[in-house]
């Protein structure tokens, strides 16, 4: 089912509360693993990543996977943010990329049960991810409460880095995905009765700390591909409760609950899900996955299907990859000025 005809392209602006992109062009969370990033600090390798991108015309960047505490990393060359130290190595990046008129945000995470390195795994409940998982040590429901604390200390860094906006890592089988999954969480005490309740105060905890006028995304996995996993129904009401608490758009991905996935996943193979959310809760959504293609990112805008598109292998092979749709769609040259001569005639 197409959404309802809309006037706007992949190169038009957008703008949601005090957060204006110059077009609809997002660069999505890529964990980088990188050997030298082991205290959790972005380093230059990052700074050149992302920087590139920026330069190269994306509207909206989204920094890594960073996670609140080191031991919520998914490997010990994973980013994080659990430390006042963290804020200058951010700041640098985050400056940089907005002077070449770029928006940035961070995605604020826990891998819980999928944090490979860690001797100490935690989630909602005792079930390890896989055989070659650790089980990891259910969390006190005390011990949940700081868990929201910590979340709330690495969103207030974000803001002192400078972000435009924060994103919020509910999807891919990691902390707050394992929480509301009855799949994984098999708690008995509040977290268990209120599966949504952990990413419900999470949310409030960003929403207290961030600018009114800044915009929190979330991103969700819409189906899980386990046998049993939750529903496309079961996920919009999940996405209800969070748009409730305070998320103004979502990212919609799926799976990551195991090690199953989608049958295909060719371009475009979770747009149908952004729409139906976008659809059900009158929200803003990005559609990712596979969308490398400008005539489909640029379609998916133009039928109202979603409001941003995120290119992740596109950009991971071209940094220059929102440049090359606009020239691809008609549009003008949109890196910096000294870039442009190799683009005349």
């Amino acid at each position: 089912m197409k959404g309802s005809m809309d006037m706007s392209t992949l190169l038009d602006s957008f703008e949601i509360k005090g957060l204006h992109l110059k077009n609809r062009i997002v660069m999505p969370p890529m964990c980088q693993y990188n050997v030298q990033a082991k205290d959790g600090k972005p380093n230059d390798w990052h700074f050149t990543h992302y920087t590139s991108r920026a330069v190269g015309g994306a509207g909206l960047i989204i920094m890594e996977m960073t996670d609140v505490d080191p031991d919520g990393r998914i490997t010990d060359y994973d980013l994080g943010i659990w430390s006042d130290d963290h804020i200058p190595a951010f700041e640098k990046i985050i400056k940089s990329c907005q002077s070449y008129g770029a928006k940035v945000g961070i995605q604020i995470a826990h891998a819980g049960r999928k944090a490979e390195d860690t001797k100490n795994p935690v989630s909602c409940s005792p079930i390890a991810f896989s055989d070659r998982f650790q089980t990891p040590r259910e969390l006190a429901t005390e011990e949940v409460e700081e868990m929201v604390t910590k979340f709330e200390k690495a969103f207030k860094r974000a803001v002192q880095a400078g972000v435009d906006t924060i994103e919020i890592h509910g999807a891919h089988g990691y902390l707050i995905h394992q929480f509301q999954s009855p799949l994984t969480n098999k708690r008995k005490d509040k977290y268990g009765e209120d599966k949504c309740l952990f990413g419900v105060e999470i949310i409030r905890a960003a929403r207290r700390v961030m600018p009114e006028s800044m915009p929190l995304i979330m991103r969700i996995s819409a189906i899980e591909y386990a046998e049993g996993g939750y529903d496309l129904d079961y996920s919009t009401e999940v996405a209800r409760r969070y748009k409730e608490a305070g998320v103004d758009i979502f990212h919609v991905s799926s799976g990551g609950e195991s090690t199953k996935g989608p049958k295909t996943a060719g371009p475009g193979y979770q747009v149908d899900l952004a729409q139906a959310i976008k659809n059900a809760l009158q929200v803003p959504v990005i559609a990712v996955g596979r969308m490398e293609d400008p005539q489909l990112s640029n379609q998916v805008i133009r039928e109202g299907e979603a409001d941003l598109v995120a290119v992740g292998r596109g950009m991971l092979r071209n940094p220059f990859w929102a440049n090359e749709a606009s020239l691809a769609l008609g549009g003008e040259v949109i890196i910096p000025e000294p870039l442009k001569a190799g683009f005349s005639i």
